[in-house]
């Protein structure tokens, strides 16, 4: 009898041993199976703070000295005289189509500046603007742009969608900006400072109805691209730029 008892007992341990391993083998799959899965929350440092790597002025193929990194930002210290049509625009090395790129920007005191996509680097454009839409920086009351109507005030979706209302900081302090571009939904957007200003759509018709009220209706290559390089604006005032991160959707 003891033999039975003895002999179940074993049974019951190496059956409970298997379904064991079982379990742990098919916990094993899930686990292996959600890394494999993309994360749609995960974002890209396109900036660390330390190097240009990623990025090289428009129609160049690296950075010149008149931008800086200092304290984990970069900036553009524009020279006083350049030769005519000389321009330090920065754009990425990669180009994006559908994604939420957050940056914090800092301008100078009557200073001009801009965020772009779906930039191309065609050799007889001088500006990355020639195909890119802007996201204006600006020092609003400083500059005279900022009296150029709203659509060309911080925030704005150049000359197209003004700001829902003006939430810049101080000249000297550090903004935070996201943008949002979706194709796949349509939509567009900016957030400055925690708020959400613009709003609008990114395919046509709508988008090519907004272009054609815009100084932009007749520029052959403007906002032709869905898929394009991120530009940062060199408008002749200094800028700084860091914590440039991106999230493709």
């Amino acid at each position: 009898m003891k033999n039975i008892l003895k002999t179940l007992i074993i049974a019951l341990l190496v059956v409970g041993c298997k379904e064991t391993k079982k379990e742990t083998e098919e916990s094993k799959a899930v686990v292996d199976d959600a890394t494999m899965m993309p994360d749609q929350d995960t974002w890209t440092i396109i900036f660390d703070g330390e190097t240009f790597d990623g990025w090289h002025e428009y129609l160049k193929q690296d950075v010149s000295d008149n931008w800086k990194i200092e304290d984990g930002a970069m900036i553009l210290y524009p020279p006083e005289e350049r030769e005519d049509g000389e321009q330090f625009n920065l754009v990425s090395n990669d180009s994006y189509t559908d994604f939420e790129l957050s940056m914090d920007w800092k301008i100078s005191e009557g200073g001009n500046s801009g965020v772009m996509w779906g930039v191309k680097e065609i050799e007889e454009l001088g500006q990355p603007y020639e195909t890119g839409p802007e996201v204006q920086v600006l020092d609003n009351e400083g500059h005279p742009d900022g009296k150029n109507g709203t659509s060309h005030q911080s925030g704005a979706l150049y000359d197209m969608v003004s700001p829902s209302e003006d939430v810049t900081k101080p000249i000297g302090e550090w903004n935070n900006m996201v943008i949002t571009i979706n194709h796949k939904t349509n939509e567009g957007n900016v957030v400055l400072n925690g708020v959400e200003v613009v709003d609008f759509p990114v395919n046509d018709p709508e988008w090519g109805e907004m272009v054609s009220e815009s100084k932009f209706a007749d520029w052959e290559h403007f906002a032709k691209y869905s898929n394009g390089k991120i530009a940062l604006q060199d408008h002749g005032n200094q800028v700084a730029f860091k914590n440039i991160k991106i999230k493709e959707l």
